[in-house]
């Protein structure tokens, strides 16, 4: 049940913003190997002035933030990173100019349906 956060420092058309969209989408699924349904996707549009790029980047800088269980490789968060740049790169966002966080957090954190689940017990 990953989840991500897309940050962007300027306006695109609709079409454009789906595309960043299913491009996470995408490429998350490819990764983590988690069907499309199980993904949940925000997009925040900032204006330029709200929203610091690193030096160097345009206005087309994008950040973007994925959350997930905690258990997955090191080598799986590489090709999730790398699948999120390849990817963006085929829309809008220049092959430099994608950040990608992977955080992880053990599923007792999340909480589904109002209500957090019960720690697992250890064999």
């Amino acid at each position: 049940m990953p989840t991500a956060a897309i940050e962007i420092r300027c306006l695109y058309s609709r079409e454009e913003e789906l595309g960043l969209i299913h491009a996470v989408q995408a490429a998350m699924t490819e990764a983590l190997k988690v069907p499309h349904w199980t993904t949940s996707i925000r997009l925040f549009a900032h204006e330029p002035h709200r929203f610091m790029a690193p030096p160097g980047k345009s206005e087309r800088y994008t950040l973007a933030t994925i959350d997930c269980f905690i258990g997955r490789s090191v080598d799986t968060k590489r090709a999730l990173c790398q699948a999120i740049v390849h990817t963006l790169g085929q829309c809008v966002t220049p092959a430099d100019h994608p950040t990608v966080r992977a955080r992880a957090a053990p599923g007792a954190h999340w909480a589904t349906r109002g209500c957090l689940p019960r720690p697992r017990a250890r064999p």
